[in-house]
């Protein structure tokens, strides 16, 4: 597996020469984990980043009282973990296999004198970690101030800009996600998730196959998920 191809096409280690990629990685381990397989927990130590090379992972938390936050999900290509792995602080979040994924580990102790000598990579990170402290914003944003339907429409935009894929006239979002499991990225529950989705797909915005949504009126669910500047949540990292 060529782990260095994967991380040259990251956002973070844009423009950086491929043989200095080769350094990192290295002395890299892969890891396999199968589906639901827990890769670190809250509070754990931060001592290393990872990079999807197959599958995808869900950063989540929970409430006192069990309740799940997906934070965000992680596919082929993105990194993650470099919160704890900047400031040598503990994890900020649980991180889950969401089917049988491989992640390159890059431990701390090689990535830092790494980062130290190349500042491109260093201002990367930086928009790398703004972008994501955009996302979380305006998720908890939405959480708080918008209804049901707004929230999981805006959602749905945002997933099919990272994992959509053409399919029949309209655009399928590529990964799993039960009912449950969707509404857990805008706080949901199941029952109100599966209301708007069962309007929707009667009104011919999006239907359903095989476990997957595949959006068929994208200007109707952009009406009902307000007008958002995409352009944030269409960046490749």
């Amino acid at each position: 597996m060529d782990k260095a191809g994967v991380l040259a096409e990251n956002y973070l280690f844009k423009d950086i020469p491929l043989d200095e990629i080769v350094e990192l990685v290295e002395r890299a381990p892969v890891i396999r984990r199968q589906p639901n397989s827990v890769i670190f927990k809250k509070g754990d130590p931060g001592d290393s980043m990872m990079a999807v090379l197959s599958g995808r992972v869900r950063i989540c938390c929970y409430s006192a009282e069990g309740k799940e936050l997906t934070l965000n999900i992680i596919g082929p290509g993105e990194c993650f973990g470099e919160i704890a792995l900047l400031d040598g602080e503990s994890r900020t979040a649980d991180a889950v296999s969401m089917e049988p994924s491989e992640l390159l580990v890059v431990s701390r102790q090689d990535f830092l004198p790494w980062l130290e000598e190349r500042p491109k990579v260093c201002m990367h990170m930086m928009v790398v970690l703004s972008n994501r402290l955009r996302r979380t914003s305006a998720q908890l944003e939405d959480t708080l101030l918008y209804e049901a339907p707004f929230r999981l429409a805006r959602c749905l935009i945002r997933l099919s800009n990272s994992f959509g894929k053409p399919h029949g006239e309209g655009t399928m979002i590529d990964i799993k996600l039960s009912q449950q499991r969707l509404g857990t990225l805008v706080g949901l529950t199941r029952e109100s998730t599966n209301k708007c989705l069962i309007e929707w797909q009667r009104d011919g915005i999006i239907d359903r196959e095989g476990g997957r949504i595949v959006i068929l009126d994208r200007d109707s669910l952009i009406l009902l998920g307000g007008d958002e500047d995409e352009a944030a949540w269409n960046q490749e990292f």
